[in-house]
């Protein structure tokens, strides 16, 4: 049976492209999914778990503004995230985590509010603001609940932009679902 994961690298594999995975709340999740499928070394270019927020503008260029204003759990953080460590690792595909795993709430955003994104080689009619792609989550159930939905959903949002990057039949966008920018 395949997995989320198994598909992406599958899927990177064929077409000749690499990935990278900066994280947040999920840390080091993701690119665990990643590495424990085999042959995922030809893809994956690697990952940065960003648990600090200062390291969100350090490693991965986050605006500090944006970041001092909002908090880490922010659309835009997790599009910045996606941008940031694509260009760091130099990989074609850029995948990011951020949000509030709990117990307790966190920039004033509640227990469950996740953003996960990503950026990548998209054309130019794929309907995304600035490259990227951020999906707005409110997830329920404990700690290792909203985690392990988030590496899901991060993977899943992958699968389907490398499903309508292939087929270049991208539905138009909905702003909301996006974070609104």
């Amino acid at each position: 049976m395949s997995s989320p994961a198994a598909d992406v690298v599958r899927l990177l594999t064929v077409r000749g492209e690499t990935l990278a995975v900066a994280e947040s709340l999920t840390g080091g999740l993701v690119a665990a999914e990643i590495t424990a499928v085999p042959g995922a070394s030809k893809v994956f270019r690697g990952s940065v778990t960003a648990y600090a927020t200062e390291l969100k503008h350090e490693l991965l260029g986050v605006d500090a503004t944006l970041l001092a204003q909002r908090g880490a759990v922010d659309p835009q953080v997790a599009a910045q995230m996606a941008v940031g460590v694509r260009k760091a690792l130099g990989a074609d595909w850029g995948l990011a985590t951020t949000g509030v795993a709990g117990p307790e709430p966190q920039d004033g955003k509640p227990v469950g509010t996740v953003f996960v994104a990503v950026d990548g080689p998209f054309g130019a009619d794929s309907g995304s603001a600035g490259g990227g792609k951020v999906e707005a989550l409110r997830l329920n159930g404990d700690r290792a609940e909203i985690r392990m939905e988030s590496v899901r959903s991060v993977l899943a949002l992958l699968l389907k932009e490398l499903a309508s990057e292939r087929s270049g039949n991208e539905p138009a966008q909905d702003t909301e679902q996006n974070g609104g920018f």
